[in-house]
């Protein structure tokens, strides 16, 4: 907090808002005494039109400047940027020290004023590639719930949007507040930043189809011991161009890619059969159960048995 006064919160409201995110930027603050909430968009005072309601502003885009923190939830047309003087406001902000927040998609507003260059930033998990293909100097990280990055942070959907905000009380006022904040919300009072987004599928999509027949073939062979070799002999190319035009169609490397594949299919197969960790170990090439887990925490999070407990199909294994 810059001043002895109360925390002041600016919210931004672009059009399309989403009516949960809008809510959670408010809601967590407006009840707390010691922040100041105010809605503000461009065009000053009055309605923005959202998705499924209308949100009122307050203010215009001058009550950004001296806010301690401006939030960005997220908004509907993110293939266009926002107006200039919303981007100015979003420069002059955090160059008068506010601390930048993003809901969602809100990451694409800082992202282009290019407040997120050369900064790690995450969004929902639909619009992360979406993200890095339009902003590629932006460190997107995918697979987390939120990112601090000191005087900007950005969260990934809606819910991870409220672990954001309690974590920003935690930082503000510590664990106690934070803890008696989240029961008032019937909250968890805590899930860390570095807890994954249980996305659709952890392999990246591809851009290019040179190599498509390669992934086929890779996604039929995960049981194999594939190796840089094995894959560039198969493609009939060198190792170095392999490893370059699969990166150039994918944005990761080969064995990156075979990793992720190799988890997905884990996970396909812990929420729709009975299977014993060991056997998805084999069939998948993720190795022996330690290794199974060890892959699990390192790329989701959680282990093989909590994630089948949150996720398994009981009709699937029923049958199986």
């Amino acid at each position: 907090m810059r001043t002895a006064d109360r925390h002041r919160v600016a919210v931004l409201v672009l059009p399309g808002v989403p009516a949960l995110e809008f809510g959670i930027a408010t809601q967590v603050f407006t009840t707390d005494p010691h922040y100041d909430v105010v809605v503000c968009t461009d065009g000053g005072p009055g309605p923005v039109p959202s998705a499924g309601f209308t949100a009122t502003a307050t203010a215009g885009l001058d009550a950004l400047i001296g806010a301690d923190t401006v939030i960005v939830p997220g908004y509907e047309d993110i293939d266009t940027p926002p107006p200039a003087d919303v981007l100015d406001a979003l420069r002059a902000a955090h160059a008068g020290g506010a601390r930048l927040v993003s809901i969602c998609v809100g990451a694409f507003a800082l992202a282009a004023a290019g407040l997120l260059d050369g900064r790690p930033a995450t969004t929902h998990w639909q619009y992360a590639d979406q993200l890095r293909r339009r902003h590629p100097k932006v460190e997107v990280v995918l697979n987390r719930m939120y990112v601090d990055d000191g005087d900007i942070l950005s969260s990934a959907g809606v819910t991870a949007g409220l672990d954001l905000c309690l974590h920003l009380i935690r930082r503000d006022q510590g664990p106690a507040a934070a803890n008696a904040r989240a029961r008032a919300l019937v909250a968890p009072p805590r899930r860390a930043g570095g807890q994954a987004q249980f996305i659709e599928r952890l392999r990246p999509e591809a851009s290019g189809h040179q190599l498509g027949p390669l992934r086929d073939w890779m996604l039929d062979h995960l049981a194999d011991d594939l190796t840089i070799d094995v894959l560039a002999r198969r493609a009939h190319l060198s190792r170095r161009t392999l490893i370059r035009r699969f990166r150039e169609e994918t944005g990761t490397s080969p064995m990156a890619w075979l990793a992720a594949a190799r988890i997905d299919r884990a996970r396909d197969l812990l929420e729709t059969t009975s299977m014993p960790v060991e056997q998805i170990g084999g069939l998948t090439g993720l190795g022996a159960p330690s290794s199974v887990r060890a892959a699990f925490h390192r790329h989701i999070g959680t282990s093989p048995q909590e994630y089948r407990a949150l996720f398994r199909h009981s009709t699937a294994i029923a049958n199986s």
